[in-house]
């Protein structure tokens, strides 16, 4: 089976480095039912790593004296994310080489392989908090297969959001239904005979496209495929993996329905994190700045065209406050935007966020279809 995530070590690792990055990873992925070297690929010090532009990766360069650079500059021009180590914050100008310094790098002396690892894994999304899966079905037609898809996935640490168990009493409903998707990374999408006859239903699945959010299509055996979902990926029930007087299916299809979902997971969360540094960088060289290279927590490095830099840091789903606080404390010291996609989002959280940003100057929001607008006047706020 080809590999769902794609990481790599550059530079110069120690051997002890190596080994404790390894275990760190290994034991991380372990609790999603992954593997290091299998599903998680791996590459030690390759002369040159290219990850696939439709699978989730990041990679790490150990800095030190004439370290190998392998691609470094392609990785930096892609946008793939690297994470510069030094061993010592007072080293960086030593052992970092000059096209990688602009970005945070990190000091192995301060939290070690740990640290490292856990920022790794950030940028490849394979945090717990960053696994975020939309179930959508018709609860007359699979409503037990639903319900064992939630169990299943969850077990998997997946923050899985299923209309019975997500939303709160006395919430607006739908307006919290559209929240929800839009801060998913793949929608889930039960195809039963009926799937496309519900408003609801025929809705999400529409949402999901427009959001960029990728589908995986479990079609049930007795419904036919619709048009619509020709760029969906696909897994196919066979009749006798569907128990017709419960409506439960068979665990063999569950367990192939979650690793193919980690598989299309993988690519949505590439492919919209290439899609919102891809939107940055066309707005940057619009107004004639550039983009320098994405570093740790896929923080964007760009230039105005006056010479001033700026760290930017696209979310994809819904942004909080722990994003501006965490973009904040990431990058002190410099001037911060956070990026994001305001369509769908509930309009009590837009206001939120409205709030927060005139309250907080360390960092200020900027809606991804107003970038080029606003760093054209940037000014840093005090």
């Amino acid at each position: 089976m080809s590999s769902l995530y794609q990481l790599a070590v550059l530079g110069s690792p120690s051997t002890t480095q190596l080994s404790e990055l390894e275990n760190i990873l290994s034991q991380a992925v372990s609790m999603f039912n992954l593997r290091l070297g299998h599903e998680v690929e791996w590459n030690i010090c390759p002369e040159s790593f290219e990850p696939h532009q439709q699978r989730s990766s990041a990679a790490v360069f150990f800095g030190g004296e004439n370290a190998p650079l392998a691609n470094v500059a392609k990785l930096l021009e892609r946008g793939v994310p690297l994470l510069p180590v030094a061993s010592d914050v007072t080293r960086v100008n030593f052992e970092i080489p000059a096209m990688m310094q602009p970005l945070n790098c990190l000091a192995y002396a301060a939290g070690g392989a740990q640290r490292v690892a856990t920022a790794l894994l950030e940028c490849a999304g394979l945090l717990p908090r960053q696994r975020r899966v939309f179930v959508s079905y018709r609860r007359g037609e699979a409503r037990e297969a639903a319900l064992q898809l939630f169990d299943a996935l969850s077990a998997r640490l997946f923050d899985v959001f299923l209309d019975t168990h997500g939303i709160p009493p006395a919430e607006d409903f739908q307006t919290m239904l559209w929240h929800r998707l839009c801060d998913s990374d793949v929608l889930l999408m039960l195809d039963t005979p009926g799937y496309f006859e519900s408003r609801w239903t025929s809705a999400e699945f529409g949402r999901a496209l427009a959001k960029g959010i990728s589908v995986l299509r479990v079609g049930w055996p007795d419904a036919t495929p619709s048009t619509r979902t020709a760029t969906a990926s696909r897994a196919e029930l066979l009749p006798e993996e569907v128990d017709p007087a419960t409506g439960r299916i068979s665990e063999e299809a569950v367990e192939r329905i979650c690793l193919q979902l980690e598989e299309v997971r993988s690519q949505s969360h590439a492919v919209r994190s290439v899609n919102l540094v891809s939107n940055i960088r066309n707005a940057i060289e619009t107004i004639g700045g550039q983009v320098i290279g994405v570093g740790a927590s896929k923080a964007v490095h760009i230039q105005l065209p006056d010479g001033r830099n700026v760290v930017v840091y696209p979310t994809v789903g819904v942004p909080t406050s722990t994003t501006l606080h965490d973009a904040s404390s990431s990058s002190p010291d410099q001037s911060v935007a956070v990026v994001y996609d305001h369509v769908g989002l509930h309009p009590r959280w837009l206001g939120h966020l409205d709030w927060l940003g005139q309250h907080i100057h360390s960092a200020r929001w900027v809606k991804a279809s107003e970038a080029g607008w606003q760093f054209a006047d940037w000014e840093v706020r005090t």
